[in-house]
């Protein structure tokens, strides 16, 4: 009966290790590449940097390690915003929600 014990102890052990690793992965970061974010959103990634380019969604440039170039990043904070409330309205060129034609 001890061998049974113990035998269980090393398993669930081995399974909480397991388990906190897991939960570790997946540890909300602060920042978000287009890519990852796509991926969380369930959108392809020209569209979440259309969505950036015209702030529908509130994002940063960083440096992204390829030189000169500049890459879109998003808060952690804006993509919870994102999940609860969707896209920000669209600003006409006077930076005013845009109208919706009647018809």
């Amino acid at each position: 009966m001890q061998t049974d014990s113990t035998g269980l102890e090393s398993r669930l052990t081995r399974i909480e290790q397991m388990l906190a690793a897991l939960v570790e992965g997946q540890q909300a970061r602060q920042w978000y590449s287009i890519e990852e974010f796509a991926r969380i959103v369930g959108r392809s990634a020209y569209t979440c940097r259309q969505w950036c380019r015209s702030g529908r969604v509130t994002a940063r440039k960083k440096d992204s390690g390829r030189g000169a170039y500049l890459a879109w990043t998003i808060s952690h904070a804006e993509l919870l915003r994102f999940q609860q409330e969707g896209l920000r309205p669209r600003l006409d060129n006077n930076n005013l929600p845009a109208l919706q034609a009647d018809g």
